[in-house]
């Protein structure tokens, strides 16, 4: 056995536990409520299993149940987990007021975003443009981590693994597509630049620009974002705009240290 081995903690699985996290994420990406068979279908669960989770869950008002038609969505339940999640995380305090005089200054809607489960980034803090353009976004909005600018920069700083990282480009949704080969000259940008645009890529006619803030061990933890009107947003303000977001970040990293 290696000193490397040795050292390594020893993670001992929780089966229960795991397809518990999984119904939840699950139900939370749901549009409408779901029976058991169709969740355990999707999670590759039994259903009896399923179903025992899913009633722990509703004990606990983390999931709701429909009598009529026996489906289950996610429950209120969650909201003050997440609320004191949101509460407790130093870095959504720190960057609001931050996120608010950006909004003021440049008319854009800033957010900041956390990578949370696999594949996935949320939103942690929020200031919505005072212009008549409003994205709708909200608190604990997810989206794909692969997606827009902010997918750009952890594609540029994370390693991804290369065939993993086609594989999820692939499933990603825009309103124009760039090719891969194209995406991937934009990433490279990104870790020359220190930023990442989008100009009508995910969103058309709405310019996305991001920035990395990165954890302990170099990597993209979270993002901060700038999002506005393309028309709006020429050329000439977007290193502006991201200079702004940089200071931002290095603000809030000051005091965070």
């Amino acid at each position: 056995m290696t000193d490397s081995e040795k050292a390594a903690p020893n993670k001992r699985q929780v089966p229960a536990v795991t397809r518990a996290l999984a119904i939840l994420r699950f139900l939370a990406k749901s549009n409408d409520p779901i029976g058991v068979n169709p969740i355990a279908r999707e999670l590759g669960l039994v259903p009896s299993t399923c179903l025992h989770i899913l009633r722990v869950l509703q004990d606990e008002g983390l999931v709701e149940f429909e009598e009529k038609t026996k489906r289950y969505s996610i429950g209120i339940g969650i909201l003050p987990l997440a609320r004191s999640a949101l509460q407790k995380n130093t870095f959504s305090v720190l960057v609001q007021p931050h996120l608010s005089e950006l909004s003021k200054e440049f008319g854009v809607t800033g957010i900041a975003t956390q990578i949370s489960e696999p594949g996935q980034m949320v939103v942690v803090a929020l200031s919505q443009s005072s212009l008549p353009f409003r994205l709708q976004v909200d608190l604990g909005s997810r989206f794909p981590l692969l997606i827009s600018a902010t997918g750009r920069c952890y594609a540029a700083f994370n390693n991804p693994d290369p065939k993993e990282l086609r594989t999820k480009f692939d499933k990603l949704a825009w309103d124009h597509p760039p090719s891969f080969d194209e995406w991937q000259n934009e990433v490279a940008d990104v870790r020359h630049n220190g930023y990442a645009v989008d100009q009508g890529a995910y969103i058309s006619g709405v310019t996305v620009v991001a920035v990395p803030v990165f954890g302990s061990d170099g990597k993209m933890l979270r993002s901060l974002v700038a999002i506005g009107i393309s028309e709006r947003l020429k050329n000439a303000e977007i290193p502006k705009l991201a200079n702004a977001l940089i200071k931002i970040r290095d603000d809030v990293n000051s005091v965070q240290i």
